[in-house]
């Protein structure tokens, strides 16, 4: 990664691609990644880390399963929300949503376990900002 600083609304600003996450940032093992969310993306579960999501415009809902009941968590612009390692979620978008999110470098967008990817989802473990 550089050494200059990155500003996330121009990096925002430079792609259209929906649940396509852009890293904009490396620090100690963590990429900080930027995305643009709208409509649903899919049943997914990290086993082995957190997922730290920060909404930076627009609103998310965070579809958990968790010991056999589901329930959602609501965010807001400028809110944020850790799920927890091993729980399946589903993130969701009415409106185009921009989100910052913080994973370890390397974990995959649609976890270890999923639904089948459809097409509109890019399974990737981010692409770097030039």
């Amino acid at each position: 990664m550089t050494s200059r600083p990155v500003n996330i609304k121009a990096t925002l600003d430079s792609f259209s691609d929906l649940w396509s996450p852009r890293i904009v940032a490396q620090f100690n093992d963590y990429d900080v990644r930027v995305a643009k969310f709208h409509g649903e993306y899919i049943w997914h579960a990290h086993h082995d880390t957190d997922e730290l999501f920060i909404v930076i415009s627009g609103r998310l809902v965070i579809h958990l399963r968790e010991a056999d009941a589901e329930r959602s968590v609501t965010l807001e612009q400028g809110d944020t929300y850790v799920v927890p390692r091993g729980t399946e979620h589903k993130p969701v978008a009415d409106d185009e949503a921009h989100i910052l999110m913080v994973e370890p470098t390397g974990t995959l967008t649609v976890g270890d376990t999923h639904e089948e990817v459809p097409d509109y989802v890019d399974a990737t473990t981010g692409h770097r900002v030039v």
